[in-house]
């Protein structure tokens, strides 16, 4: 299947200025003839990608659905990737998320510290305020 530019990035779930990002990046092939990493066909000034194509750019999103930075991402397609060192990434995007997690749940439990004395009412401004004022 050969699509057009707008129905791969409809495809990925992007837009087509991702896709061209992602081919600036070297995460995706660029389908112009001529260039290093041409995989598609060029019909009519039209660019053209693969169901291969449509795959990595699949991938590409679920990684970062992951929580993997796309210079992460980057190496984790790299070719020469042994499935330890793709283990050891893993590992490491598991601790970062481990440590955001805690993160959010000490946010989200001062916020509700101050949601719950902000219902309370009382004098002067609202406490969830005066606290971001600080």
């Amino acid at each position: 299947m050969a699509l057009t530019i707008s129905e791969f990035a409809r495809g990925g779930g992007v837009g087509v200025e991702t896709v061209r990002y992602y081919q600036r990046r070297g995460l995706l092939t660029d389908p112009r003839p001529g260039s290093a990493h041409g995989s598609g066909r060029r019909e009519g000034g039209r660019r053209h990608y693969s169901d291969e194509d449509l795959r990595r750019l699949r991938f590409i999103r679920s990684a970062q659905r992951a929580g993997f930075s796309l210079d992460e991402i980057s190496g984790l397609v790299a070719p020469e990737r042994t499935r330890p060192e793709v283990r050891s990434l893993a590992r490491a995007r598991i601790a970062k998320l481990d440590a955001q997690i805690t993160e959010l749940q000490a946010a989200r439990k001062w916020l509700a510290e101050l949601a719950q004395e902000c219902a309370a009412g009382g004098p002067g401004p609202c406490p969830i305020i005066a606290a971001f004022e600080v």
